[in-house]
């Protein structure tokens, strides 16, 4: 089973009106707590994993908010704010003149062994995207990497941490990162610039990153790798088809051109004139479909997994699980039928289940 190292939650608890305090102190399940929320007039929740938990007999009220507000960090321009010393993310929602009219408390912990499933992947030095839905644990598991990578490999890690979500609030880093050294960024729109500045200035051997989203970090991420850095990294998507027609970010996993084959060349592949093909190296050798603690997709060549995709033809992944009791990894062999790419940027993939259909290879 995960070791929890530490979730603060009880300097997460000081922040909330007594009440709510109270009734998350009386929750018996409250390790597996995830969020509490607070929206303006109505009651206070707690999400798990499994469902919500009302939190409140009485709606939430603007003094509930600004009870909290007045004991956290201030927000960034992103609306994200922490509390120094942890792992924990407050969220905030807006009124349009700008008024808090609701929190999201997103709990973090560090936990110790949550790389066992991919560990034998980042020990190889290739860089590695990870993906998966929201808080399925992609941002605790790029932190027990820069730990483990730091501590464990002895390499030199520079985290970059955008909304100071990987290794807390406050100008310490959280322990839960280990010896791995930490770049914060000022404003979201720098992420990117900070990344070269990683790189050209602290001579990381590996950078550790939370969320590329735009083409500009896109570009860094690329820049990166190819100077021979190891980049770990998350992205919006789950699936590496789901990202593949992602404008924004298919160059990421080599991205999409479409090319018009002569007559004689189109009846030698038995295809259209106008086809569609990688229009480069990837950025990320592995890509990692992250599915809960204890299951992951695994693609291990993405050039190829990508080439095979946009030819319909067939993809071999591995699928990964962990028993939960006894740490052991079974690793299996996986084939997908070939999938049919639309047009480029259409995003007709983000919906589908990149394990629907798999088999024992």
């Amino acid at each position: 089973m995960q070791h929890v190292i530490t979730d603060d939650l009880e300097a997460l608890l000081a922040t909330l009106p007594p009440d709510i305090h109270d009734a998350v102190n009386r929750l018996e399940n409250r390790s597996e707590l995830l969020e509490i929320v607070m929206d303006l007039g109505r009651n206070a929740e707690g999400r798990f994993p499994e469902g919500e938990v009302i939190l409140s007999t009485t709606p939430v009220s603007y003094a509930d908010l600004e009870y909290v507000v007045e004991r956290i960090g201030e927000f960034g321009d992103d609306n994200r704010a922490g509390i120094e010393r942890t792992l924990h993310r407050i969220s905030a929602m807006r009124n349009r003149k700008g008024r808090v009219v609701g929190l999201t408390c997103r709990i973090g912990r560090a936990v110790l062994g949550s790389i066992a499933l991919i560990r034998d992947i980042v020990e190889q030095g290739q860089s590695i995207l990870i993906l998966g839905r929201p808080g399925v644990g992609k941002t605790t598991l790029l932190r027990e990497i820069a730990r483990v990578l730091a501590d464990e490999a002895n390499k030199r890690v520079v985290v970059v941490d955008t909304s100071n979500e990987i290794a807390g609030d406050g100008d310490i880093p959280h322990p839960g990162i280990g010896r791995a050294r930490r770049m914060q960024v000022s404003r979201t729109s720098e992420q990117h610039a900070v990344m070269i500045e990683a790189v050209e200035n602290h001579m990381p051997q590996v950078i550790v990153i939370d969320e590329i989203g735009t083409e500009l970090e896109a570009g860094a991420a690329r820049t990166i790798a190819e100077r021979g850095v190891q980049l770990v990294a998350t992205a919006h998507g789950n699936s590496l088809g789901n990202l593949l027609v992602n404008p924004t970010l298919s160059d990421l996993v080599g991205g999409i051109q479409t090319v018009t084959l002569g007559d004689e060349e189109a009846r030698r592949r038995h295809t259209q004139k106008s086809i569609q093909e990688r229009k480069s190296l990837p950025t990320f050798v592995v890509v990692v479909e992250q599915q809960s603690w204890d299951e992951a997709t695994v693609h291990r060549d993405v050039a190829d997994t990508v080439d095979n995709m946009l030819r319909g033809q067939p993809v071999v992944a591995e699928e990964r699980t962990r028993d939960e009791e006894t740490g052991q990894v079974s690793v299996r062999r996986v084939t997908t039928g070939g999938m049919d790419v639309p047009a480029w940027g259409s995003g007709a993939l983000g919906g589908a289940n990149p394990r629907q259909g798999f088999t024992t290879g």
